[in-house]
């Protein structure tokens, strides 16, 4: 190979990295001016976007094939795209600069749009966009710059080293600022508040329990799930980060008194603690995205008891500080159910992935219809008149949660003999008062179940399997609810509203 040749091939790859690590540094600075401002930053605008405009079933794909990890696995996904882009620019800034600065200023213009398209932006939204395509075209001007000065094929070896020493400095200190940026820098003083609020003892204790658990089961679901165990399924494609001074929920719409609530003022009124089970609609029968906690907070009614509500008014739309909405009907929130402002979780403020400072929790509806994360909004308004975020998405309105059950343990083996199955139950507002299983085609046969606190969370059982004998075997398990229905075997997906069907698994008795 010529020398002459070498010096082209080695400026051709150096413009495909010149322009990828441009793009990191475009996506290290989009992160500190968004740290700066408050406003996203072009990474996570563009997450929300594709979030947005993902229709149900690239949705359900998602959360089927990635579940908890969708929005990592989705970040990673734009990541990788924008740095193939971006190397993509630097082949043709070398050849056709023009048409280079072009696409790049198309696609900052156009990042730029979704920014001050989102819920709550200001006039400062596209700040960190227009960083990002500052420092895009800065760094991609330099490094492309230090290749074109020498034009002797003997410099070869010399640029290269330069080039390389300067294009490793730039994409490790991008990749250290971006990342500090996105995970520790606002995040860390929002932590830090967090910590440092001491939650008020209740007003109304949770309703205590002797045995809620089986303790002596091994693999079995405890009654209280940790939070950090505790299913995550939003469609925030990072968890806003909200500073108590800026957090405010305002409570409007079909009410006769208008009402701006801050966390002080939360505070200050009548707290409840409360033991409440929140299930995602997406949850498969047999699946684990459904969680038990204790939630300390304010009774949501008394909070429209004093706005005022409406007669007319049949639904409540909560709104999320990322502009996600749900639409709840305003009589199952006013019907005496334990429904919360919550800003409690297992006996600590509310993490920040799990809606700090304050969410929704209404027992018996599923999340996508209630459980606002991050809530800065309350509107009394009707069906007729709006449709929140996942009912324009051809999701069902408001249903209750369907009763349910779910096997735990065995696993896949069990050793011959006396073989403990057990698992969990919900059907939240209504109960559970019977939970059955079956062995192949056998009969149903009645488990034992824990004690609850009251119908809002799920149950433990535990039923004795005697003498298994080795071999394949299926176990089935159903549920009958606190009104004396059966949860029903017919099989169903779960859209529009909830999974139906019986869990059932088999097992290897060895």
């Amino acid at each position: 190979m010529s020398d002459s040749t070498a010096w082209h091939r080695h400026t051709t790859v150096a413009c495909l990295f010149s322009g990828a690590i441009a793009t990191l540094a475009g996506f290290a600075a989009g992160e500190v001016f968004s740290l700066v401002n408050g406003a996203l930053s072009p990474l996570t605008t563009m997450g929300d976007s594709v979030i947005d405009l993902s229709g149900p079933s690239l949705t359900r794909w998602a959360i089927d094939t990635f579940g908890t990890a969708n929005k990592t696995i989705l970040q990673s996904s734009i990541i990788a795209t924008v740095l193939v882009t971006g190397a993509i620019l630097g082949v043709l800034w070398k050849r056709h600069r023009r048409i280079a600065l072009t696409i790049l200023i198309g696609l900052t213009v156009l990042v730029g749009i979704a920014a001050y398209s989102r819920p709550n932006s200001t006039g400062m939204a596209g700040l960190p966009t227009l960083a990002a395509g500052a420092a895009t075209l800065l760094v991609l001007w330099a490094l492309v710059r230090q290749n074109e000065r020498s034009t002797e094929p003997d410099a070869v070896r010399t640029d290269r080293r330069r080039f390389l020493l300067t294009a490793s400095a730039i994409a490790v200190g991008s990749t250290v600022i971006g990342w500090w940026s996105r995970h520790h820098g606002l995040t860390t003083a929002v932590e830090e508040e967090r910590a440092g609020v001491d939650l008020p003892e209740p007003a109304e204790p949770a309703p205590q329990v002797a045995n809620p658990d089986f303790p002596s089961v091994d693999d079995l679901t405890r009654f209280h799930t940790d939070n950090a165990s505790f299913y995550q399924i939003d469609t925030a494609i990072s968890p806003p980060r909200i500073k108590l001074d800026d957090f405010r929920i305002r409570v409007h719409g079909m009410v006769d008194h208008e009402l701006t609530l801050t966390f002080e003022d939360l505070l200050a009124r009548r707290l409840v603690e409360r033991d409440i089970t929140l299930c995602c609609v997406s949850n498969e029968i047999g699946g684990n995205l459904v969680g038990n906690a204790r939630w300390l907070g304010v009774p949501l009614s008394e909070v429209l008891d004093e706005a005022g509500v409406h007669s007319g008014a049949d639904q409540l739309v909560s709104r999320s500080q990322d502009g996600w909405t749900a639409g709840s009907p305003t009589s199952l929130i006013m019907d005496g159910r334990d429904a919360l402002i919550a800003l409690g979780m297992n006996g600590e403020p509310l993490p920040l992935q799990h809606g700090w400072p304050a969410r929704i929790v209404v027992p018996g509806l599923y999340g996508y219809v209630s459980a606002t994360k991050w809530v800065t909004e309350l509107e009394l308004t009707t069906f007729d008149a709006y449709d929140a975020y996942w009912i324009k998405r051809d999701w069902a309105l408001p249903s209750p949660i369907k009763t349910s059950s779910r096997i735990d343990t065995p696993r896949k083996k069990a050793s011959a003999g006396d073989v403990t199955v057990a698992g969990v139950a919900w059907a939240q507002s209504r109960g559970i008062e019977k939970v059955e299983i079956q062995v192949d085609d056998g009969e149903w046969n009645r488990a034992e179940l824990a004690t609850v606190p009251s119908p809002d969370t799920w149950r433990l059982w535990q039923w004795d399997w005697k003498k298994a004998t080795k071999g394949k075997h299926t176990l089935t398990v159903r549920a009958t609810d606190g009104d004396g229905n059966i949860q029903t075997s017919t099989e169903s997906s779960v859209i529009p509203d909830g999974a139906t069907g019986h869990h059932s698994i088999t097992v290897d008795v060895v």
